[in-house]
């Protein structure tokens, strides 16, 4: 079984944890039918289709 030769120092085993939690953006995908940027998985926020489907009504702006 492995052991380390000697104690990690505070810098060391923090820097080691920061590195573990960096944040990321979110992934993004490109809607087939609009081409804007969506998250993979969900309705297209722009257009409102999921899997060439439309599955949100938008409503047009009155003026």
């Amino acid at each position: 079984m492995g052991v380390p030769k000697g104690k990690t120092s505070k810098a060391n085993r923090r820097m080691n944890r920061a590195a573990r939690y960096t944040i990321d953006g979110p992934a993004l995908a490109v809607c087939p039918q609009c081409h804007a940027l969506k998250q993979p998985h969900h309705a297209c926020p722009e257009c409102g289709y999921y899997k060439g489907r439309p599955v949100v009504v938008k409503k047009a702006k009155a003026e």
